[in-house]
Parts: C-alpha cells; sequence; structure tokens
C-alpha cells in the first residue's frame, strides 16, 4: 500500500488509509517500504555491469544548485553523461556547462544546440535525456516536473517542489502520474539519505526517546546570494536574477529553508501533519532593493494532533546566531539530530560510517533508472513543503492557519508559471526609497 497526499480531498494523508488500518500503521509500513528500497538500490548499484548503459542527464536551472546536482549525478559512475542544459540568461547556462566540463571532462558533453536560453526550451532538453535534474527558480519547479513526466522521464526536483497550495496540488498529480508510468521523481529533501540521520529515525520510532512532545527546528543563516541590480536588464528580468528573494518566485524563506527541517520533523513523527500553526515574521536588519520583498526572520509554532508541538525558527541576517540544526524532544530523551546523537534514558550517538547525502541520493536516482525500480518521494516531499507553505501564510497574515484550510486552498502567487517570462510584468516593484513593499501581517490576506 502506498502513501498518498489527497490536496482538496477532505484532510490531507487521511484519504490513503485503509479501513481497518490506523494512520500511523499505515505510515509507518509505507515508510518502512520506503527505506528497504533506498536500502535494495543501494546493493543494486554495484551489481551494475559497467559501461553497458549511458544514462543521459540534463539541467533545467544552471545555478550552483543544479550544478551541484549534475555534479553528484556525474560522480555515480562515468556512464553518466551530461548532455543537454538550459537557464533564462545564456551568460549562466554556458558559465555552467564550463565549470562543470572541467571538472567532469570526459561526462559533459554538452554542444551549443543543447547548451540553451530562455522559457521555451525546456522541453528540448527534455527531449534529450533520460533523466531531469530541475533547480530554478522555485516558482517553476513543479511545471517542469510535469512537462518531464508527461515525457516519460525520471526527475530530480531541488526543493521546495512548489511554493503555493496550487503548485502542491499540480505536484500531486505529477507524483501520482510518475507512478503510473513506472518512473523515478526525487526531491532535493536530502536529509532521508542522511545515513546517521536514518539511524536517529529508527532509534526514535523504537521508542528509545519515548513520545515525542517537542521539537525545536533551525535554519539560521545569512541571506541567499545577492545580485546587484544590472543596469541592462529590465525590472523582470532583474527580478529573475535575484529570484530568491521575491516571493512569487522563490516562496520565501519558510519553505525555502525550513522545510528541510520540517522534512526531518515530520519524518520523526512518522509523518504526521500538523493541525495548526500561527507565525511571527518581519524585517529587520535587511534592507536595499538586493534583499527584494522577502522578510529576513521568522518563527512558527505547529501543533500535532498528537500533542506535539514545533518551534521552527528560520533568518536570512548577517552577524547574527547561526543554527540549522534540529532538537527533538521525547519523554525518555533527547535527540540532537545535527550531533546524531540521543540523551536521556538511553545515550547513544551514531559513529559513522558518515555519507554524503546529496551524492547517496542522486546514486539512488540513478541506480533506480538502471535497475527499473522507481523511486517516488511524493508520500514526503508534498507535505513538508505544503507544511512550510502553511508556515508562510501564516506568518505573511499573522493569522492561525489551520491544515484543512491550506489543504483546500487553490492559492497560488501570480502570475501563473505558465504565464510568467521576461515580458510578464513584475508583479512587485520597488518604492522611491528602493525599498519593495512588504506583506503587512494582520492586514495582509491569502487564503
Amino acid at each position: 500500500m502506498e502513501k498518498k497526499v489527497l490536496l482538496g480531498h477532505g484532510g490531507g494523508l487521511s484519504g490513503a488509509v485503509g479501513r481497518g488500518r490506523s494512520r500511523r500503521e499505515f505510515l509507518k509500513a509505507a515508510a518502512g517500504g520506503t527505506t528497504a528500497a533506498l536500502a535494495g538500490l543501494s546493493i543494486a548499484r554495484s551489481a551494475h555491469a559497467r559501461g553497458e548503459q549511458v544514462v543521459k542527464i540534463g539541467m533545467i536551472g544552471a545555478g550552483g544548485r543544479c550544478s551541484g546536482a549534475a555534479a553528484e549525478s556525474m560522480r555515480a559512475g562515468p556512464f553518466v553523461k551530461l548532455v543537454a542544459m538550459c537557464d533564462v540568461f545564456e551568460s549562466r547556462v554556458r558559465a555552467g556547462r564550463d565549470r562543470l566540463k572541467k571538472m567532469f571532462p570526459d561526462q559533459v558533453q554538452v554542444d551549443d544546440d543543447h547548451c540553451m536560453a530562455g522559457f521555451d526550451v525546456q522541453q528540448k532538453v527534455i527531449d534529450s535525456v533520460d533523466v531531469v535534474l530541475i533547480a530554478c527558480a522555485s516558482k517553476f519547479h513543479a511545471m517542469y516536473a510535469e512537462m518531464a513526466i508527461k515525457a516519460g522521464k525520471h526527475v530530480f526536483v531541488e526543493k521546495p517542489p512548489a511554493i503555493d497550495p496550487a503548485g502542491c496540488k499540480r505536484l500531486q498529480a505529477v507524483c501520482e502520474l510518475a507512478k503510473q508510468k513506472g518512473l523515478s521523481i526525487v526531491s532535493g529533501l536530502q536529509s532521508r539519505f542522511h545515513r546517521g540521520y536514518q539511524e536517529c529515525m529508527k532509534r526514535i520510532h523504537d521508542g528509545v526517546i519515548g513520545q515525542i512532545v517537542a521539537a525545536q527546528a533551525m535554519f539560521l543563516r545569512g541571506p541567499y546570494q545577492l545580485v546587484k541590480r544590472d543596469p541592462k536588464l529590465t525590472e523582470t528580468q532583474y527580478q529573475f536574477s535575484n529570484w530568491y528573494h521575491f516571493c512569487w518566485l522563490s516562496g520565501d524563506d519558510v519553505p525555502q529553508s525550513l522545510v528541510h527541517n520540517m522534512d526531518r520533523v515530520a519524518w520523526a513523527l512518522k509523518e504526521e501533519t500538523p493541525t495548526w500553526c500561527f507565525g511571527l515574521a518581519g524585517r529587520s536588519t535587511s534592507f536595499g532593493e538586493e534583499y527584494g520583498d522577502m522578510f529576513d526572520h521568522h518563527t512558527v509554532v505547529y501543533e500535532y494532533g498528537s500533542g506535539a508541538r514545533v518551534y521552527a525558527l528560520c533568518q536570512t541576517r548577517n552577524g547574527c546566531y547561526h543554527n540549522s540544526s534540529d532538537i527533538i524532544m521525547g519523554t525518555k530523551g533527547v535527540c540532537y539530530l545535527g550531533d546524531c546523537r540521543i540523551t536521556g534514558e538511553t545515550n547513544w550517538k551514531f559513529e559513522g560510517p558518515h555519507n554524503n547525502p546529496y551524492e547517496e541520493e542522486q546514486k539512488a536516482l540513478i541506480d533506480s533508472v538502471l535497475q527499473g525500480k522507481p523511486i517516488n518521494s511524493g508520500y514526503h516531499m508534498i507535505t513538508s513543503t505544503l507544511t512550510t507553505i502553511m508556515g508562510q501564510i501564516a506568518c505573511y497574515t499573522g493569522k492561525a492557519v489551520e491544515w484543512a484550510q491550506v489543504v483546500k486552498s487553490n492559492f497560488q502567487y501570480a502570475p501563473p508559471p505558465d504565464q510568467s517570462s521576461f515580458d510578464t510584468p513584475p508583479p512587485v516593484k520597488p518604492g522611491p526609497d528602493g525599498n519593495y513593499p512588504l506583506p503587512i501581517p494582520g492586514m495582509t490576506k491569502m487564503i
């Protein structure tokens, strides 16, 4: 039996549970099946006859994250070849090709005809490859994943795979189609491939720390790369060049950053979804046009039906306390997940061997293609993403938000991804002082 996220059908995951079987039992069984499948792929990989098959990969997006995913994929073996790539900026895609060619001279085989720029070239990348790597402005992730799966291609989609409820519903349909077609769709939520985290979760699920009562989830850091305005660019082009800092393109920092933490929290809670949340957020130190229209700090408090509360914090401020870990507190002990350590009635620490979860997820994806054993991350990436979107909405509106509200909502950041390009009038413009208008909690309305 598979996990399903039934968005728009009255309550998230509940519709996926068969009669006579508890929701928690259902989720535990499905999660166990996924872990076993990943372990099987790692074994299968060593059995692959080297050189018998070439796996062609292509990139949609040529920034640091998609380039990183391509490099990690090519490290899976010399039989992985990068043959096509695109970005909305020509300079970026050509620089990305040159950078990767230096790292993998024999595996990067992207000719000029397949090193493309624009909003109408993604299909050519998709048609040229076996596996599509998607890591661009997050607004477009679900749309490009849909194009790739419809074309019969396997997909890696970076986090967040959507930035609004409408995008999550689109992604859900994409994941269901992938199952029907026997295709892999793997999420950039790489924590699930971290060996130390896997061992921690086994112990948490076995009751070593008792019932989870609270968690502290933190993604506290400086801002993402800030791009200064190029006077040759139009306003819309500038916003695309600096897309991390505009909510209509990125969704802001709760979906962008805290999605990693909240995915780990969901894993610990056996995929339980929150019942409601509230949030406090704003901008205190990050001013100037390069910071766009996003807040620089967020706090979201989530409550779960099991009684657990999660205190989730993120910030993008320089010169402040940095931490990107999680602390999971139970009735019998505490798990310091970043340290892979448990204290309490049982004291334990993971001693290794450690692995690189970014490389591990790409190896698993390539193995799934070679072995014909598809991986589908839909069961966790959609609910984890929707959880953070729920938190972002609570921060922007200043209102308490219920899970049922966000599941039913069709809210979408305008304009829709299918109607967005350099010709799109920008939905937000800077004021006379150069700063962009911000959401106003208590006044902004979204759902």
